[in-house]
């Protein structure tokens, strides 16, 4: 079983992945159903600065910035599930375990980021893309995390 100290290191790289890869498609989606590729990644910075952030689509520090720092430790948190995920394995890169893993993971993340936690603490972004977004957003997250494993399975 992997240990957490070394799922948070390869978290880092898993959820770093996921964690660009989600915030590619937030901004290609944001700016297709907003006008503004920042507009979700703002709404994200609500956790801190509250519901000012939901409105938001000029690129600030105070809201994207923060939006891109909490997306990011985002990532990586979720990167650490889908780290022990991994390490439960018998095969742990195999294609298919990857794969499997990063579903499970990203299923949780969504969940527990839309469904749990209480509104102050969600990630903004639902609440200015489209659910059809939503299901690319959160897949992209799988993605990363699986090409992050992938990338450190080739080192």
């Amino acid at each position: 079983m992997k240990t957490w100290t070394a799922a948070v290191k390869d978290a880092v790289v898993s959820g770093g992945a996921a964690s660009i890869t989600s915030a590619a498609l937030l901004a290609l989606r944001g700016r297709k159903e907003t006008g503004s590729a920042v507009a979700p990644l703002n709404a994200t910075s609500h956790i801190i600065h509250g519901d000012e952030a939901l409105n938001v689509d000029r690129p600030t520090v105070r809201h994207t910035a923060t939006g891109a720092a909490l997306h990011a430790a985002s990532g990586i948190f979720w990167g650490v599930l889908f780290e022990k995920l991994l390490g439960r394995e018998r095969e742990p890169r195999s294609a298919a375990a990857v794969a499997r893993n990063a579903i499970k993971a990203t299923a949780v993340a969504a969940v527990v980021d839309l469904v749990v936690v209480p509104r102050r603490l969600t990630p903004g972004f639902e609440r200015r893309l489209s659910g059809k977004s939503l299901w690319m957003v959160y897949g992209g997250l799988a993605v990363g995390m699986a090409m992050g494993a992938w990338l450190m399975r080739r080192r």
